[in-house]
């Protein structure tokens, strides 16, 4: 009986959190034709499939749902053994700041990998509105944070760039000579500030007719067929049509999502909670 090879399981759990062949592949810097071979040579040893195909990407098979856990579990032990014994483990405290649409998204993604392989560190994270993470690594009340701005500094490293543009739902239509209802944040911020500088570089009539705190909240009006907002490109879906050009809308600047750290946290613990972040956010879907 073949036995399975904790390499293999790497890769397994590397292209099953990824989402696809080719975002697994870049985590474990391999070829995406070494990772599917890897993986085929992981089904052949089980004599079952753990992945099936969905559009571009993956997604797991009862087999593969069912091994996931124990193959996180084997590489997680694994890679705190090897840091235990080298005396390279990643000890100290770390506070994380991570936007709340973004975050509820990816959080817990992070968190899970981050934890699984630095089990020693004491995390503190919180998930919230942004807009305030910028003071508070300056004030040292934060470590490590990620937030959206319209343009980035050099202290802060871009994760995401997603373009803007004026939507609303594909079952209702607004006319471009009526007063135009419209979706803001409720919250003073650069998505709030693009917006009505949007609206009145428009020169028409319009009205604010509800207020979020939240990208999910703005989308749920926009949706509804209550009004139109300012979303970012990633947050568009068959119900949702963009009708900026069609409402004499201009071109609208793209939201940045970036991280920046304060000037003083404890290396180790900040260096390897960038590298889960960039793993997350970068390989999106």
């Amino acid at each position: 009986m073949e036995n399975l090879d904790s390499d293999l399981l790497r890769t397994f759990v590397a292209v099953a959190e990824a989402g696809s062949v080719t975002d697994g592949a870049a985590r474990i810097h391999r070829s995406q034709s070494a990772t599917s071979l890897q993986i085929k040579r992981l089904e052949a040893i089980l004599g079952q499939p753990v992945f099936e195909r969905h559009g571009r990407g993956v997604v797991l098979s009862d087999t593969g749902r069912h091994l996931l856990p124990v193959a996180q579990d084997v590489t997680a032990r694994l890679d705190t053994a090897l840091r235990d014994i080298s005396q390279t483990a990643v000890t100290g405290k770390l506070r994380v700041g991570i936007p709340d649409d973004h975050g509820r998204a990816k959080l817990a993604q992070i968190i899970a990998t981050f934890t699984r392989h630095h089990p020693r560190v004491e995390l503190d994270v919180t998930c919230a509105l942004s807009t305030g993470y910028p003071d508070a690594l300056d004030k040292g009340l934060l470590d490590l944070a990620v937030y959206e701005v319209e343009s980035r500094e050099k202290h802060e490293e871009l994760l995401f760039e997603d373009p803007t543009c004026w939507v609303s739902s594909a079952h209702r239509d607004f006319q471009s000579d009526e007063s135009l209802p419209v979706a803001l944040f409720d919250h003073a911020c650069w998505w709030r500030d693009v917006a009505i500088a949007s609206l009145e570089d428009r020169g028409k009539p319009f009205r604010m007719v509800y207020s979020s705190q939240s990208v999910s909240g703005v989308i749920a009006a926009v949706e509804a067929g209550m009004a139109v907002g300012l979303l970012g490109r990633s947050s568009l879906h068959p119900d949702l049509t963009v009708v900026g050009e069609a409402l004499g809308f201009r071109n609208t600047p793209a939201s940045k999502l970036v991280m920046a750290a304060s000037g003083s946290p404890e290396a180790g613990p900040q260096d390897a909670m960038k590298t889960a972040i960039r793993t997350a956010f970068l390989t999106r879907a």
